[in-house]
């Protein structure tokens, strides 16, 4: 029997791609999963498309107390019984046969925190060409730099970590500050070099999520890991030249 799979994924106004976003999980071939929808005060008619999804494995959780996505994703965590936790956005997709290569690839290389590459797509999941290669490994320094471990495509080894371990912290950018924690720790990240998920990007309001991204990152090596001035200018750099490298 193949290790259970469960797939946390944060939901909050997703009505336009919540339903193929986890079709795509479905059509993995992967068969020993959950998928843990956690519907986070949607005001659009996400909670009703949700409902309509019968299918025996996938668990939906209504949280009213819940205001980021890192509590959604927190509680996903708590209730996820598998041996892997993998993440996945609402409004990403998984490519056909991620779940079965990255779940091989992590028994291959007894990886307690896999990541892999991926692909931007517009905001009706059209491929824009634009893969994002990521290496074999990364360790904390580099991914410092980097922000190249995309959310929806990690998956966790829950064998070998703990539900506190993979606890997102309430703060912007929560993701990478999650992997920056892990690495810290010693934990050592493996990277699987296939285009395995679409990156949906929303058309509008780039240029201000570039804004924000600036300031989130800054502010993560300055108040989350407490980093000198001189060394978050050095960081922020590096990232800045990769950020835009992905990008063009």
């Amino acid at each position: 029997m193949e290790d259970k799979v469960s797939v946390v994924i944060p939901v909050h106004n997703a009505e336009k791609f919540i339903k193929d976003t986890v079709e795509s999980v479905f059509a993995q071939g992967y068969d020993n999963i959950e998928i843990i929808l956690c519907e986070n005060n949607s005001t659009d008619s996400t909670k009703e498309i949700i409902k309509e999804m019968s299918d025996p494995r996938i668990k939906v959780l209504n949280l009213t107390d819940v205001n980021d996505a890192a509590g959604a994703r927190n509680a996903g965590v708590k209730e996820a019984d598998g041996r892997y936790i993998a993440f996945l956005d609402a409004d990403d997709l998984w490519q056909k046969d991620k779940l079965n290569k990255q779940i091989a690839f992590m028994k291959e290389k007894n990886a307690a925190f896999c990541f892999t590459g991926y692909e931007f797509a517009d905001e009706d999941a059209k491929p824009l060409g634009k893969i994002v290669k990521v290496p074999e490994t990364i360790s904390y320094n580099e991914a410092l730099k980097n922000t190249t471990i995309f959310t929806s495509t990690v998956a966790f080894d829950m064998s070998v970590l703990t539900k506190e371990q993979i606890e997102m912290p309430h703060i912007k950018s929560e993701d990478t500050a999650l992997w920056w924690k892990l690495l810290r720790t010693g934990v050592k990240a493996y990277g699987l070099n296939e285009n395995l998920v679409y990156y949906r990007r929303p058309s509008k309001s780039l240029s201000s999520n570039k804004f924000e991204a600036i300031k989130r990152i800054w502010n993560l090596y300055r108040k989350q890991e407490k980093l000198s001035l001189l060394k978050s200018i050095a960081c922020f750099t590096g990232w800045a030249f990769r950020a835009v490298g992905r990008r063009i």
